[in-house]
């Protein structure tokens, strides 16, 4: 028993590592959550709604996980009897009929009694019964793009060729399925009341996808409770998400190794599935640290008893059978076979998973091994922060340029300070607001050059920009004071711009600095261990450089942000280091050629002979393009050729290749 407990222990702990400790799921789950209650806040007004779903809302980080996103129409609502049109003016929502009279459980075909509906909605209907059915196959092909494909109910592709994303484009509804109502009634033990009335007053969604074996397979939508799943998941102990964890890892690493997709059965939806219903029946009273693996084996159990019936209830509406469609036959006697082979090999069949393996043998090895489970020990106050601060840079929205949509964010940032707020909501709220005041300057710069006003008008618009950007500096990163050296030096304000480029290159060279995965950790631990993210983002923390491809803030990089604009990328982001120099060497022609060259050498030794620390190798093509430009304005052609045809080298991510083969033709050479 001593030596299981150990193991288990053991487990436990290299799950957290794989899959976060508690602080780190708690932190990526508010940061994304202040995300979307500030972009889709009632006061923006948005015609439709998005919410991150799947193993990434749910708090995994793992590297091969989808960007799962469902989007559906604010002024489109599903009713399931007549009896709910009365919550509605009509005038301003099209209703939706639920009819399941002729699908399997937990799927529904969907009438549009009106035609008062979006465009879109009206032309993916088809006539059937008299009436008109949104078909669920052609509204998702309504949103498919030449780099996209439809995959199950969703529109997937690549962003950008780098980020797998799947946008599942569906319907609300307001109300709990009626079909689903025996769920209520069986949460006695979990999930707690107020998770309860939580899920329930909060309805549910239909995603686009038909029953395979039932008669309307291009037209039904399936009931999704995503959002009832993601609330059961945060009701989770930290030892039940780590058990769904390892269910994962199970599925990945061992039960679908070497499997071709379409022979893999199971999924990861299914292993979600087995840990619901284990922790709903009490089948494992304790849920800790020391009986991880005892909680693993319970749900390996069930699931094995559900292939061997063939029968997997849904957790919500247990009439619905998951397997019904592929788990039957000849496939699921092979798939019976396969798990229980590894059911009589006991728990050591986690030996086979790469994740995890050695936390089982160095028990195993050293049976005196003591294991601890405190989170503050098994990852670092540096280690959290880097999370944390990257989980930040990652949930950063602010992508508009409008002066009025900046004005209706700021007024959501009031009201979402009204609410009650962890650590995590304040310093992700923070650096939101110092993006909003970031890019209402910036919109304000865009439209100076076309302002036929008074000077003094002019005056007060550019006093009120730079206030902003300060602002922005304030309680943004170290780097955002970058910012503000770009509006000097495109307001031709060189001296000013060198000024704060001096500043702002003390601040980037302080040892304790954290630029992604760069840090000193002892020295960071030194000069802001203990302190409020809010300090240690103001102080010690830098990020890329984010260059809005909508707006040109250096001129000299404009024919690299039109380019990839036209190839439907958004943005720049650069280096802050490699934009510093880039700024010192252009501002300083115009005042100093001795500290030109000075930033042109800085700049070429970084770009040169950075090993991916300060230069991200993912950022390489941007970084080689803006030393050769700087190489070519000094008159240096042969080493700016050098330059742009190293960009070309690199990964495409920023799309710029026909800006740089422009240039090379340009050099004349």
């Amino acid at each position: 028993k001593m030596a299981v407990r150990s193991i288990s222990e053991s487990v436990y702990v290299g799950m957290c590592l794989k899959m976060g400790t508690p602080q780190q799921v708690a932190s990526r789950r508010d940061i994304v959550d202040i995300r979307e209650m500030l972009e889709y806040n009632e006061m923006m007004k948005n015609t439709s709604t998005a919410m991150l779903s799947g193993s990434k809302r749910e708090g995994f980080r793992l590297h091969e996980s989808d960007r799962d996103t469902m989007i559906w129409l604010n002024d489109h609502r599903v009713i399931w009897d007549f009896s709910q049109y009365q919550f509605y003016n009509t005038q301003e929502n099209a209703l939706i009929l639920c009819d399941s009279s002729e699908s399997p459980p937990g799927f529904t075909l969907l009438w549009l009694p009106l035609e008062r509906a979006n465009s879109r909605v009206i032309s993916a209907c088809v006539r059937m019964h008299g009436g008109f059915y949104i078909s669920s196959s052609k509204y998702t092909s309504s949103f498919i793009k030449h780099d996209s494909i439809i995959h199950g109910p969703c529109s997937s592709g690549l962003r950008g060729g780098v980020l797998e994303y799947d946008h599942a484009y569906c319907f609300v509804s307001d109300f709990w399925p009626p079909s689903a109502s025996s769920w209520i009634d069986r949460c006695q033990l979990w999930p707690p009341p107020h998770v309860v009335n939580d899920i329930v007053r909060n309805g549910c969604h239909f995603v686009a996808i038909g029953h395979k074996l039932g008669n309307h397979l291009d037209n039904e939508w399936r009931v999704s409770f995503s959002q009832a799943e993601y609330k059961l998941v945060c009701s989770m102990n930290h030892t039940q998400f780590l058990t769904y964890g390892l269910l994962k890892l199970f599925l990945k690493e061992i039960i679908n190794k070497g499997l071709r997709d379409e022979d893999k059965l199971l999924c990861s939806y299914h292993m979600k599935t087995t840990v619901f219903w284990a922790i709903q029946q009490n089948t494992q009273p304790h849920w800790r640290p020391q009986n991880i693996l005892g909680g693993f084996w319970v749900c390996f159990k069930l699931l094995l008893k559900w292939v061997y019936e063939g029968v997997c209830p849904n957790f919500f509406i247990p009439e619905n059978n998951m397997f019904l469609s592929n788990i039957y036959g000849e496939a699921q006697k092979t798939l019976f076979t396969r798990l229980y082979r590894l059911y009589k090999t006991g728990i050591t069949l986690l030996l086979h998973s790469p994740s995890i393996s050695s936390y089982i043998t160095n028990v195993l090895c050293n049976p005196r091994l003591t294991i601890c489970t405190d989170e503050l020990i098994l990852v670092s106050e540096v280690e959290l922060d880097k999370d944390i601060f990257g989980e930040i840079y990652e949930n950063d929205i602010i992508g508009t340029l409008d002066i009025h949509t900046c004005e209706k964010y700021l007024h959501a940032v009031e009201q979402l300070l009204s609410l009650p707020l962890t650590q995590y909501h304040i310093v992700m709220l923070q650096k939101l607001t110092a993006s909003i005041f970031q890019h209402s300057a910036l919109f304000i710069l865009h439209n100076m050059y076309s302002y036929t006003g008074s000077n003094k008008q002019l005056y007060i618009v550019d006093k009120l920009s730079c206030h902003m950007l300060k602002l922005t500096a304030k309680f943004g990163y170290v780097s955002d004071m970058l910012y503000i050296a770009m509006y000097y030096y495109k307001t031709f304000r060189y001296r000013e711009a060198i000024s704060v480029i001096d500043l702002t290159k003390v601040k980037l060279a302080r040892p304790y600095l954290m630029y992604w995965s760069h840090v000193d950790r002892e020295r960071y631990t030194e000069a802001v261990g203990g302190q409020s993210l809010s300090t240690k983002m103001r102080q010690a923390v830098a990020q890329d450089i984010c260059l809005n491809n909508s707006i040109f803030y250096i001129n000299e990089l404009m024919q690299e942000q039109q380019c990839s604009k036209q190839n439907s990328w958004p943005k720049l982001n650069i280096p802050p280091l490699i934009l510093l120099h880039m700024l010192d060497f252009l501002c300083s022609r115009h005042v100093d050629t001795i500290r030109a060259q000075r930033a042109l050498d800085d700049l070429q030794v970084l770009v040169h002979h950075d090993q991916g620390q300060l230069v991200p190798a993912y950022l390489r093509d941007i970084s080689w393009e803006i030393l050769g430009i700087c190489q070519q304005i000094s008159g240096n052609l042969h080493a700016a050729l050098y330059s742009y045809q190293q960009s070309l080298r690199q990964y495409p991510i920023h799309k710029i290749q026909t800006a740089t083969r422009q240039r090379i033709q340009d050099l004349h050479l």
